[in-house]
């Protein structure tokens, strides 16, 4: 292994993979570059826009009993989405496993937007979440099948970039749609961008050729994927129980969730041995930090501040711009050191959840929460992306398809976990007063926190 950074884009230029004029916006390249980005655009307004309204969808449809759980079931059941992804992906050329998220993501949309009962819209969720899933797998693939490794850093950049517009108008938009015209046309309105999108993207798959045989469908992978789902929706509906049921289901299902996902990333990666197994691992604990905070962001400030979701949506632009600038920046200095990149994301999550804790237990000025969380954004930026590329770095072509599912399987149910982890201790606070609820839901995500700081240095194998 060199001690270059392994996402040194720059190390490429003299490879005979140099990047074409024009990078990956080059005409080979533009349409597809442009449609994966618009997916990435389409998927983040989604979800930010969700983080949002939820507060609104939850009154409107008496639904505060599955708040938490719209959150994470969809990342649970995109797990079954990610493992048969990557595995179509791996057996042949990724068109088709295309075609089938885009289709699961829009009909899920279509669902959510049209829910007569907080049910329906979770089911609804649940579907978008199983195209999301495999959508992100399908992705990855298509990045290491379609450009050569010096445009990869250049492409995750893109698109993180992706996330700007959202970023920048989504939760506004979304807060601004839910008060006026209804919440439902936050999911109706995306379903023909999702199909345009596609359009630009299908049509270079078919010259693209299989990695090679890629073995028989492992039914068992699919299966153990299939018992994670159902160990992590398990874990999430234990926050609505009562006593001692309320602490024994989430630890069985959490034993469960350990068991289930060893087959489905690379050897190692719970017991943190360096290189990939360690990459996998810090993608699973930084999702988790900062998304089981995110959807409490709003929800603390419509709920103890009385703002609108509108407003409270700005925490999420802040932090959606921060991510953006903070990955733009790693793309184009690679000579930022894995180490160092770590050191900076982490660094970039701590000051945001000291800043929500503080504000949570103080009832400080709310702006702390917006500049607090602008941290994390910056620092998820500068981490995130790393993580991927160093992924494909470690991947050989027969197992690209594994590896990003492995990376997206680890940041789903990371996500997925820590979010029910915060729903179990949030609802046995719940009846504490002040904002103790809140502060133990971003304590849970303190210690994940922590342990990404031990993570860090373990990004790169050794050699």
């Amino acid at each position: 292994m060199s001690s270059r950074d392994l996402d040194s884009v720059s190390a490429a230029s003299a490879s005979p993979d140099a990047a074409p004029p024009g990078g990956v916006l080059s005409p080979r390249y533009r349409w597809t570059s442009i449609g994966m980005c618009l997916l990435i655009t389409l998927a983040a307004f989604e979800a930010l826009a969700v983080t949002t309204i939820m507060p609104t969808v939850s009154r409107e449809l008496d639904g505060a009993a599955l708040y938490a759980f719209a959150f994470a079931g969809p990342l649970a059941v995109s797990v079954v989405g990610m493992v048969a992804a990557g595995a179509w992906s791996d057996r042949g050329s990724p068109r088709g496993a295309l075609i089938a998220s885009v289709v699961l993501f829009a009909a899920g949309l279509l669902i959510a937007g049209t829910a007569p009962t907080m049910g329906v819209f979770v089911a609804g969720r649940l579907v978008h979440g199983l195209g999301g899933g495999a959508l992100t797998v399908v992705l990855y693939v298509i990045v290491a099948r379609v450009y050569p490794p010096v445009l990869h850093g250049r492409i995750f950049a893109g698109f993180a970039a992706a996330w700007v517009i959202p970023s920048l108008i989504g939760p506004f938009i979304a807060g601004l749609l839910s008060e006026t015209v209804g919440w439902r046309w936050v999911f109706l309105g995306v379903v023909a961008l999702v199909a345009l999108a596609m359009l630009m993207v299908v049509p270079v798959m078919r010259g693209v050729l299989p990695a090679g045989e890629g073995g028989p469908f492992r039914v068992g992978r699919l299966l153990w994927a299939l018992l994670l789902a159902a160990s992590v929706l398990a874990l999430t509906l234990a926050a609505e129980t009562s006593g001692p049921v309320q602490w024994i289901v989430p630890v069985a299902a959490a034993v469960v969730a350990a068991l289930a996902i060893r087959p489905l990333i690379p050897t190692g990666t719970l017991l943190a041995r360096r290189g990939l197994p360690s990459v996998i691992l810090m993608r699973a604990v930084i999702a988790g930090t900062f998304f089981a905070s995110e959807v409490y962001v709003p929800l603390i400030m419509v709920t103890q501040y009385g703002l609108s979701a509108a407003i409270a949506g700005l925490a999420l632009t802040a932090a959606g711009l921060t991510w953006s600038a903070g990955s733009w920046v790693q793309g184009r200095f690679p000579g930022i050191g894995n180490r160092t990149a770590a050191r900076l994301g982490t660094l970039g999550l701590s000051i945001a959840l000291a800043s929500l804790i503080a504000t949570a237990v103080w009832h400080l000025n709310p702006v702390l929460v917006v500049v607090g969380w602008a941290f994390a954004g910056a620092g998820m930026g500068i981490l995130y992306p790393r993580l991927g590329v160093l992924t494909l770095e470690y991947s050989t072509p027969e197992d690209q398809g594994f590896n990003s599912s492995a990376l997206s399987i680890a940041d789903a149910t990371g996500s997925a976990v820590a979010l029910a982890t915060t729903a179990v201790v949030f609802a046995a606070l719940r009846g504490l007063a002040g904002g103790w609820p809140f502060a133990g839901a971003f304590a849970v995500a303190a210690v994940l926190c922590v342990v990404a700081w031990l993570l860090g240095p373990r990004l790169r194998a050794r050699g």
